[in-house]
């Protein structure tokens, strides 16, 4: 059995894919949903589907073992990343390694680090007059979007795009891929 924490800081829409797809698995259980975000969409979806939430701060998370200590008391295997912006810290780095994993919207290493999330993202692909764009399943390090790639998709990026059309196109890839990604990789390299 693979116990599985979600990161997230958003509305939840990947989050709540993940949960769905996860639930009938039977290796598998979704214990936890983490936020740093007390009004985060995320936290009205975790509950819907029946799982827990945990809101925590910066101090809990990078100044503390707090967060440490909690998943490791709820026996969690693999962390995923949908939609949370903080970098992870060393801490967690060290307990989870090669089982915390992110998506992100662009194509890595184009268009990733600090500061490149979400329109900002989309924005800088269509000022750059790029002709694809995608997604990026990718395993996290101590620096912003440069951990190890495990799986991307691409779709064109159009003349006419705008950043919100451009964002649809992603979210599309990332309801498409990012679940299926994850099944994969968790049964697959079961802990």
């Amino acid at each position: 059995m693979s116990n599985i924490a979600i990161f997230a800081s958003g509305s939840g829409t990947n989050a709540q894919r993940l949960i769905e797809r996860f639930s009938p698995i039977i290796d598998t259980n979704i214990s936890v949903l983490l936020t740093n975000k007390k009004n985060a969409g995320v936290i009205g979806r975790a509950k819907n589907l029946g799982v827990p939430v945990r809101i925590f701060d910066r101090e809990e998370l990078y100044h503390s073992e707090n967060i440490v200590d909690f998943l490791q008391r709820e026996g969690i295997d693999w962390v995923i990343l949908a939609g949370f912006l903080w970098l992870i810290p060393e801490n967690l780095l060290k307990i989870f390694p090669e089982r915390i994993v992110n998506i992100h919207p662009s194509l890595l290493p184009k268009y990733g680090g600090r500061g490149m999330y979400g329109m900002n993202v989309h924005q800088a692909v269509i000022d750059a007059k790029e002709k694809e764009s995608g997604i990026t399943i990718h395993y996290v390090n101590g620096e912003y979007d440069r951990g190890s790639i495990i799986f991307q998709a691409t779709c064109p990026v159009d003349e006419d795009d705008t950043p919100e059309t451009l964002a649809a196109k992603i979210h599309e890839l990332e309801y498409e891929h990012f679940p299926a990604v994850m099944e994969n990789l968790i049964l697959n390299k079961n802990v």
